[in-house]
């Protein structure tokens, strides 16, 4: 039998956090999955999903390794954007800002205990942002499901 937790707890006034099964859900939207990988192992993980479900990888920025570069340290933060025109088209002819986020972002990134992370906008944040009608958030629902799966 499987049982899951939901809190919501409020962290000073900046956050409003709702936690369930290990997820954190941020008062700005973001969602943050706990991986089992290392940052490198979640990402591979991400763009082997990707390549699988023939979902287009347009950009790859590995922020960390910029930071280091110009000499300063972070610890390993990296961003994959992707998508398809086929389900982000839709959104945009519905709801041109939603452009300014698509296509959609997957972060992997790990903090300072060392635990990594894969973070990622809520869609339900997004169509509440672009008022897009809810009959197109299954395009961009996806995330979640590469999120999790990657990060498990």
């Amino acid at each position: 039998m499987k049982f899951s937790l939901a809190v919501t707890l409020l962290i000073g006034s900046v956050f409003l956090l709702s936690v369930a099964n290990g997820q954190v859900e941020r008062k700005n939207g973001v969602i943050d999955v706990p991986s089992n990988h290392s940052v490198d192992e979640t990402v591979d993980r991400v763009t082997s999903l990707l390549k699988d479900k023939g979902v287009k990888l347009f950009a790859f920025v590995d922020h960390s390794g910029e930071a280091a570069k110009v000499g300063i340290k972070m610890p390993p933060t990296k961003l994959l954007i992707f998508g398809s025109p086929k389900s982000g088209t839709p959104l945009m002819l519905a709801a041109p800002s939603v452009a300014i986020d698509l296509p959609l972002k997957i972060l992997v990134w790990q903090d300072a205990e060392g635990k990594v992370w894969v973070s990622y906008n809520s869609p339900g944040y997004l169509k509440s942002r672009h008022n897009f009608p809810a009959a197109l958030l299954p395009n961009i629902e996806v995330v979640g499901t590469l999120a999790a799966k990657a990060a498990q």
